[in-house]
């Protein structure tokens, strides 16, 4: 069974994007999965296909009515189905590699692609919508964050990537970042590539890469270490 998203957004025409080039879209061709944009505007109610209102206690903007998106959702998602109910939003989990694994493993998601100044409250508790964030910035939309999100878990899915061994030793898929990467010509402006990556010894070229992942780690994302490696110097040159 291929994996299934279901995007309600308000632009479905943004879909599937980048996703249909690459190993992505090679991805979609062969129906390893399957990515269906739906208009929420479709099920609006009114003659002007309204979708918005003004936010309750006055402000700046406009709000997604609870109505009108719970009508989408229902109509995708209805009881039985068991994909996950995503709403991209600032405000959400941070989306990790390993959220990206576990949503590869099921049978798909539906996605919610917030726009003006959010969702109904609402609407989020009683779809049980699980808030996610791919940063601490804004967006114009969740639409760039739902092709994101896709593009992290279609890559992983099984038979994309030519070497599944390759999507194991990235940056995240450790708990640290990855290490350098080095090819030819052997010298590039004066800069030569590390010896040890050419010895042909690969217990060094492995102690060399793990050295290397965690001190780019200590240095650029401490926050993925236990606080007793944070500050130890194992760089190895």
């Amino acid at each position: 069974m291929s994996f299934r998203a279901t995007v309600l957004t308000l632009y479905p025409e943004m879909f599937p994007g980048h996703l249909g080039v690459s190993l992505a879209g090679r991805a979609l061709e062969r129906g390893d999965a399957l990515i269906e944009p739906v208009n929420i505007r479709d099920y609006a109610h009114d003659r002007h296909r309204s979708v918005d209102d003004t936010p309750a206690g006055g402000g700046a903007g406009m709000v997604l009515r609870p109505d009108v998106l719970a009508g989408a959702i229902d109509a995708v998602s209805p009881a039985g189905d068991t994909r996950p109910r995503l709403l991209m939003s600032p405000r959400g989990t941070p989306l990790t590699q390993a959220r990206v694994r576990a949503l590869a493993s099921g049978p798909g998601v539906v996605i919610v692609c917030g726009r003006f100044e959010g969702v109904d409250q609402r609407v989020i508790e009683a779809r049980n919508l699980e808030e996610v964030s791919i940063g601490d910035y804004v967006l114009s939309g969740g639409e760039p964050a739902a092709l994101i999100l896709l593009d992290a878990v279609i890559r992983v899915l099984p038979g994309v990537m030519g070497n599944e061994a390759s999507g194991l030793h990235e940056s995240f898929e450790t708990g640290q970042l990855e290490h350098p990467h080095y090819t030819r010509p052997q010298l590039f402006e004066g800069r030569g590539i590390p010896e040890v990556l050419t010895s042909g010894n690969h217990k060094a070229i492995e102690a060399w890469r793990q050295a290397q992942s965690l001190e780019l780690t200590r240095v650029r994302r401490p926050d993925l270490l236990d606080p007793e490696v944070r500050t130890k110097d194992q760089l190895v040159k």
